[in-house]
């Protein structure tokens, strides 16, 4: 395995991108020497990038997985495998709320994450949070999820009531999403999100170059990046979209590809 210090270097993009990352291989020697499970806070789609990327470096392929609650979770624990565990014990590692309010208040997702961090919760300690009408589910670590249930009580003007519910009760909202089909001269980043943001060439270039844009949650400035089916570009007050199909060649040359914004 290459040692620390160059794995480090190597992986961490800023002081606090290393410091999260120190953190991470003590957890895995720790399980890996006691031969016990452990986890990560919740980390943001970014850290989990930046986290594969370091266990692969390290050639830490198995033994590790990520969980968020629910299938199609944007921020997931990373959770250190025992020899003896196949998957992650999600149960054990986080809790999921419901906090309600009255009918004739509207809350948000930044109103509720914003009450949160009132009480003092630091961000990586609550996952996603799952917004419906008069109501919401929170998934948290666990060990929080007692001291929210008590603590929790209001959002701004609006009063909260929170309970604790199963994993598997969750109410997911449905995913809303939107196909574009086109072609472009080329799979670079730019020509790509340019469609994906419905946009024009040289724009998206600009956009690209002034460090408004990710690349599977990774900050990137270079317009002329490759980008592959799966990938997910990303872009400060646009949104986001998945490169969801790369198709064959027109008569003209040019690539056909179908992308997937979320709306």
């Amino acid at each position: 395995m290459t040692d620390r210090k160059t794995l480090l270097d190597r992986a961490a993009r800023d002081a606090e991108e290393r410091v999260l990352f120190s953190h991470i291989l003590d957890l895995c020697e720790r399980s890996r020497t006691r031969n016990t499970p452990a986890h990560t806070d919740f980390l943001s789609p970014s850290e989990q990038r930046g986290t594969e990327e370091l266990l692969h470096a390290a050639t830490w392929h198995d033994g590790w997985a990520f969980t968020g609650g629910y299938a199609r979770a944007e921020r997931r624990m990373l959770c250190f495998l025992p020899d003896w565990q196949e998957e992650p014990d999600a149960e054990a590692c986080m809790a999921a709320l419901r906090v309600r309010w009255h009918e004739t208040d509207e809350l948000t997702h930044r109103d509720l994450l914003g009450s949160l961090m009132a009480l003092g919760v630091v961000r990586g300690r609550i996952g996603d949070i799952l917004v419906s009408p008069g109501a919401a589910d929170v998934l948290v670590c666990a060990d929080i999820a007692e001291y929210l249930q008590n603590e929790w009580t209001g959002a701004g003007r609006a009063k909260l009531h929170a309970e604790r519910i199963a994993l598997t009760a969750l109410c997911v909202p449905e995913l809303k999403v939107k196909e574009l089909r086109d072609t472009v001269a080329t799979l670079r980043l730019d020509a790509v999100a340019a469609t994906g943001f419905s946009m024009s060439h040289a724009k998206a270039a600009e956009l690209i170059a002034s460090g408004r844009v990710q690349l599977n949650y990774r900050e990137t400035s270079k317009p002329d990046t490759a980008v592959r089916a799966g990938d997910v570009v990303s872009a400060r007050g646009l949104g986001k979209f998945e490169l969801a199909e790369v198709g064959g060649l027109s008569k003209k040359g040019r690539t056909a590809i179908c992308v997937r914004r979320y709306l």
